[in-house]
């Protein structure tokens, strides 16, 4: 960053823009804002009517640890330690992978069918996140579901349940979620005890992960990426042994990669019946959810 009389926020925003656009970075002038606003402790609209405010010393020297970051292709969320989802406010950290809008394909779609279930009569329910992370899926589901709904959320990584409990306690979740460290559905009971269960698993094959973004490839973790040398090893033991653990008329669903919706339903044997495909914004075949007879 060149020397500069003062730098303002103006300034900053416009130079460190350049600055990203140069480094590769996709979205340059929104990973400026975030990083400043993060720095600033301020929301991204105090920028907009502040263009002229000059940078404290102390300000500026954090804003350039953060830009060298981010030119180093770190991501932003792994920087500011947070990361937007559903509307709700996550902490992220390294150990885990970084929320992203397609799944919240998964999440509307687990809210509208629990609704549904909860609708016709189940009540209390109870559902499982297997891969939690940070706990997005499962936190998110509960907060915009009724008090009737409890999860247990499963994750392999220790430092990434670290991070879940504490997005549970700042959301004020902890009293209707349970974490269990241990992979997939190893830690939970054999019990048919579960209305729904759901994931977004490690869907990537695993020659596809060198031509990721630097962003993905090289910072985020890689047991939450590699899926088997087709991408499909977590959603075929998925569909196995799910069915042990849901009661009669409960549901799997599942975040698919592109061109792996209808794999997974191929996967649907006995004891599965209807199948939905559902797709995102751009039309991909985003969320399949399986029925349990």
């Amino acid at each position: 960053m060149m020397a500069h009389e003062v730098w303002t926020i103006g300034s900053i925003l416009s130079w460190t823009q350049g600055y990203f656009t140069e480094k590769g970075i996709e979205t340059p002038r929104l990973d400026a804002e975030v990083l400043l606003s993060h720095v600033l402790k301020k929301e991204r609209i105090y920028l907009y009517v502040h263009f002229d405010e000059p940078l404290e010393k102390e300000e500026l020297a954090a804003f350039r640890k953060a830009v060298a970051e981010r030119a180093r292709r770190v991501p932003t969320a792994y920087i500011t330690g947070r990361r937007e989802f559903m509307g709700l406010d996550f902490a992220v950290s390294r150990a885990t992978l970084i929320p992203r809008p397609d799944t919240e394909i998964l999440v509307e779609a687990a809210i509208e069918r629990l609704g549904r279930l909860a609708e016709n009569g189940r009540k209390p329910l109870r559902f499982a996140d297997i891969g939690t992370g940070t706990g997005a899926i499962a936190l998110s589901v509960l907060k915009y579901t009724s008090e009737d709904v409890a999860a247990d959320a499963v994750d392999i990584s220790g430092a990434a349940l670290a991070i879940a409990r504490e997005n549970a306690e700042r959301l004020g979740l902890s009293a209707c979620v349970h974490f269990h460290e241990g992979d997939l559905l190893a830690p939970l009971s054999h019990a048919a005890a579960y209305d729904a269960i759901l994931s977004n698993p490690p869907y990537i094959p695993d020659a596809d992960v060198e031509r990721l973004a630097p962003e993905v490839r090289s910072y985020e973790p890689m047991t939450a990426l590699k899926g088997g040398a087709d991408g499909m090893d977590f959603y075929a033991r998925l569909a196995e042994a799910a069915p042990q653990y849901l009661r009669a008329g409960g549901f799997l669903a599942v975040e698919a990669g592109i061109g792996q919706a209808q794999k997974i339903r191929a996967l649907a044997k006995e004891p599965w019946g209807d199948v939905e495909i559902l797709p995102d914004l751009a039309g991909i075949e985003r969320v399949v959810v399986l029925w349990r007879k």
